[in-house]
């Protein structure tokens, strides 16, 4: 680990939060048979725990990829998304470590490739967010921790993954409606989001001479665990995503077709881009 490494904060100690604890369950379940969009191709995705990455593998699964869960430290929840990889019939491998660390990065992708000996799909999907009413009250950690997560571990991700993407490979971020909007509360994290839509398009226009495709997609409020373990406020979440035009928060597998879409042959003309699933909010880009 480098020296430089910044630990977890102890602001919020329920992060990231169980899916296993959390009550109403999200919903992770692919909402249709699988056309083999993915079939026989090899996924990693990162903070599939749970949330959006677990509905992400399940989907993914149903398509026909083996998933890597790469995930922070819930196990249990880790372990419940490898069985739902293999209820499909798929091969699954969990690999526990934080993303911000460059040399764990390298570590879980050399797994990967020992495991299922080629890598086609990386799905960048973790992160962590600090509720702050005011600037000042962002620590200096938190914002070192911040970007080290969200933005400094998608580097080192790809940095890990690139040697072994070909062409026709997928890179898939996960941004959010906050780049988009702004969060008063969120100054930090809204900023790595804005950081990950230009890292998004500047490697998609690197990449793109050699196939690899590179997009985003920008949820807005989605039901997972990192919300109510202390991504808001205790008092925002009784209503927690009832702002957007539809009136309600998201369900993490409303979320996961954009990434699905993006992966696969179907989005052979796109690269730089980023989808908006976000309850019907009109936002620029």
């Amino acid at each position: 680990m480098a020296t430089d490494f910044t630990p977890p904060t102890t602001e919020e100690p329920g992060m990231p939060g169980s899916e296993a604890d959390l009550q109403p369950k999200p919903e992770w379940q692919p909402r249709y048979p699988g056309s083999g969009r993915l079939k026989d191709k090899v996924a990693i995705v990162t903070g599939a725990d749970s949330g959006i990455g677990r509905a992400v593998a399940a989907l993914f699964a149903r398509e026909g990829a083996d998933v890597a869960i790469l995930y922070l430290d819930e196990h249990e929840d880790a372990a419940e998304t490898k069985r739902i990889v293999e209820a499909e019939g798929r091969r699954a491998l969990t690999v526990a470590g934080d993303v911000g660390d460059k040399s764990w990065c390298d570590d879980a992708v050399a797994k990967v490739i020992a495991e299922f000996g080629k890598l086609d799909v990386l799905v960048n999907n973790a992160g962590e967010q600090h509720p702050d009413k005011d600037i000042t009250d962002i620590t200096e950690q938190q914002l070192r921790r911040t970007f080290q997560t969200n933005i400094f571990g998608m580097f080192f991700m790809v940095q890990a993954a690139r040697p072994h993407l070909k062409s026709g490979a997928a890179i898939v971020n996960c941004t959010s409606i906050t780049m988009y909007q702004g969060a008063a509360i969120l100054l930090d994290y809204s900023s790595t989001k804005g950081a990950i839509t230009a890292f998004t398009r500047s490697l998609s226009e690197s990449l793109v001479k050699d196939g690899i495709r590179v997009n985003g997609v920008a949820p807005g409020p989605i039901w997972t665990p990192l919300n109510p373990s202390g991504g808001q406020p205790k008092e925002n979440i009784p209503d927690f995503g009832k702002d957007t035009p539809m009136g309600r928060p998201g369900q993490p597998n409303e979320v996961a077709p954009a990434f699905l879409f993006l992966a696969c042959e179907d989005a052979s003309y796109i690269s730089g881009q980023v989808i908006h699933p976000n309850g019907g909010t009109v936002v620029n880009g």
